[in-house]
Parts: C-alpha cells; structure tokens; sequence
C-alpha cells in the first residue's frame, strides 16, 4: 500500500518524478479506473508478491529506500534500453 512517506521520498528525488509515474502505471492494473478507488493503484496480490520476492515476507512494509532504489534501478534499465 502506498503511504505518504513513500511519496515524501520521491518528493525529494525530482530526477525520479518520471520513472515514478512510469512505475505506478506499468505496476496498476490496466483497467484501473473502472474501479474505486478509481486510482493507479497496483493489485495487492502482485504488491505482496513483489514484497514476498524481494525480502521473503509480503508482510514487511515497503521501505522508502527500498522504493528509492527500485525506481533507480527501473530508471538505469530504460537508459540501458534506449527508453528514455
């Protein structure tokens, strides 16, 4: 779930402004305004699942550091890619 720490973190970070927006649509469902909230907000099961795949527990809160250094990595990956 995002929470307002995480969007604090990337608040700071301007350089990671596109790559933030860029995530939060490619991680939501596509569908996503048909339903309320009526937000880009990723499907929980895939949230836990990311969460379960990167620290071995869907139950740990995603840090923003961790959210920091995931956007970095996304954003070097489409550099590497030549999608700026």
């Amino acid at each position: 779930m995002m929470s307002w720490n995480l969007v604090a973190a990337v608040g700071r970070r301007p350089d990671l402004w596109v790559e933030g927006v860029r995530t939060l649509f490619a991680v939501s469902p596509r569908d996503w305004w048909r339903k309320a909230p009526f937000l880009p907000v990723p499907d929980k099961a895939y949230a836990d699942w990311q969460l379960a795949t990167a620290h071995g527990d869907s139950t740990i809160a995603l840090s923003p550091q961790d959210l920091i250094l995931y956007l970095e990595w996304r954003k070097k990956q489409h550099k590497a890619l030549g999608r700026v």
